[in-house]
């Protein structure tokens, strides 16, 4: 299996790799949001020398108890980060960047400058960032949600998840590959937490090798999750040893990427597990 990106082709299987949080957002829900340019680019840089393969880059929290920015504004903070990042010896080196972003005019803005792929938490309700995609020769992310971002869907439960994401995925591919998206192009995220309960959080853990059957790398977006937090009963910041665990449970089962905060000690769980086996 591989999959394309703009300038580069990741074959699988091979080691999962590691996508890097930096939240160009003062009230990123981890605590860890960076407002400043110059030391978010200090930290995606340690990110990478602590392993990350990708930065996946965003400029709005997911939180839903706080108002959608701009996209002016969003697009500001993403291209100044991009411009800035193309310059460093990390993205000469090969790091990819993933622009996290739901919203068409700032992908469309953002990705020329850069992007190798396009986080899209918005459940792809047309065809329109798969479209820019195809054009700028990026990689598309789709994660399963219901509803707009920045709007609550807490209450939201399924007789059987594992058949809703069948179902969704089989719909959002078709719609990417109608709109000239090579399905290789192509990343699934089940949505950890997005429009789910504990329990769907978990059976998607569990039962996570019923999605290769769409033969297309799995990102597990897992780190310091409100699974997690109801779990263990712990605020996000303290979420980090139930994230190794969460990835742990995710390689095991098949996962191609993972979407950690803490890099080093999730490459630091991976090549354990690569030693062990």
């Amino acid at each position: 299996m591989q999959l394309l990106t703009r300038d580069r082709t990741i074959m699988f299987p091979r080691r999962p790799l590691l996508m890097g949080i930096v939240n160009l957002s003062a009230d990123s829900f981890s605590g860890d949001g960076l407002a400043d340019l110059d030391a978010a680019i200090i930290k995606a840089q340690g990110l990478v020398a602590d392993g990350a393969d990708i930065i996946d880059l965003g400029a709005e929290s997911a939180r839903t108890n706080r108002g959608p920015i701009s996209e002016q504004e969003e697009i500001d903070r993403l291209a100044g980060f991009v411009t800035r990042w193309g310059q460093t010896p990390e993205a000469t080196g090969g790091t990819l960047l993933s622009l996290n972003t739901w919203r068409s005019a700032v992908a469309r803005a953002v990705l020329p400058l850069g992007g190798h792929l396009l986080n899209d938490i918005g459940a792809l309700p047309t065809d329109e960032n798969a479209r820019i995609c195809a054009a700028t020769g990026a990689a598309l992310l789709i994660m399963h949600t219901i509803g707009q971002p920045k709007v609550p869907h807490t209450h939201i439960g399924y007789d059987d998840v594992m058949q809703r994401l069948d179902e969704f995925f089989a719909d959002k591919l078709a719609l990417a590959e109608q709109a000239g998206l090579a399905r290789e192009a192509i990343v699934l995220d089940p949505g950890i937490d997005f429009a789910k309960q504990q329990e769907d959080n978990l059976r998607i853990y569990r039962e996570l090798p019923r999605l290769h059957r769409f033969e297309r790398p799995i990102l597990l977006p897992i780190s310091r999750k409100t699974v997690i937090g109801d779990v263990l009963g712990i605020p996000a910041p303290e979420r980090d040893a139930g994230t190794v665990a969460s990835l742990v449970a995710g390689h095991q089962r098949g996962a191609h990427l993972f979407r950690v905060h803490n890099v080093r000690a999730a490459a630091q769980a991976l090549a354990t597990l690569e030693a062990i086996a």
